[in-house]
């Protein structure tokens, strides 16, 4: 089994993070090309996060999805971001779990497609754990529930990646005990008449987010055949 190295980074601001992921991006590129393919020394390695409320755009996303005012927004306290990943616009913020998986695909298996499929099928795992139904929807990233009936489909999970030489970073935002009115100043992934959902709002209690972090780590080592090593230091 091939190891990641895991890191609970608490409470960060994003562009902290950002630099982080771009940090350890780099590192395995570094290593790539010195010694290409599967013979590289690179290094995986899986970071969870919270953020405090930010709103981020995909390099494919649009500006009138930001439906608040930047005036409103800096009033709020909201931080924004344009940012190289797939996507739209999401948000981040506390009781959020933000999982960022810094992987090197070519010791794993170089398929895009099929690596956003595992991510989803941790956060389904994960949720069947709490007595949730996941679900995918056709042609959309990330994980639903009731995603097959109109006007029911809610997003708990969104996710969006970038992929530079088979390297990995950016990944998923689970909603645990999100405040989800912050959802309410965009378009959400850019898919209008469609609301967004939390486990808290689903179960109607707010969720240990600990145990969530432990269904989520032990979902994502049995989906990509992987062992979790604790690690403190997460770059060089």
């Amino acid at each position: 089994m091939q190891q990641v190295f895991f890191n609970d980074l608490g409470i960060m601001d994003y562009q902290t993070a950002w630099d982080l992921q771009e940090n350890l991006l780099q590192y395995n590129l570094q290593k790539k090309a010195a010694t290409p393919g599967i013979l590289a020394d690179t290094r995986h390695h899986l970071l969870f996060v919270e953020h405090p409320p930010v709103y981020t755009l995909g390099k494919s996303g649009k500006m009138e999805h930001v439906l608040i005012s930047e005036e409103t927004r800096l009033q709020k306290g909201i931080e924004f971001f344009k940012i190289n990943r797939g996507g739209d616009i999401t948000f981040h913020g506390p009781q959020q779990l933000v999982g960022y998986p810094i992987l090197d695909l070519e010791k794993i298996y170089t398929d895009i497609g099929r690596y956003l499929r595992s991510l989803e099928e941790v956060i389904i795992k994960t949720l069947l754990e709490f007595g949730i139904k996941g679900e995918r929807s056709p042609g959309e990233t990330g994980v639903w529930l009731d995603a097959s009936l109109p006007g029911k489909e809610r997003k708990i999970c969104a996710m969006g990646v970038r992929c530079s030489r088979w390297i990995t970073m950016h990944g998923f935002a689970l909603n645990v005990n999100t405040d989800l009115s912050y959802f309410d100043h965009i378009v959400p992934c850019g898919i209008a008449q469609k609301s967004v959902t939390s486990l808290e709002k689903e179960l109607g209690y707010t969720v240990d987010l600990f145990s969530v972090k432990e269904a989520v780590k032990r979902n994502f080592s049995l989906v990509f055949g992987i062992t979790l090593v604790n690690s403190p230091v997460v770059a060089g």
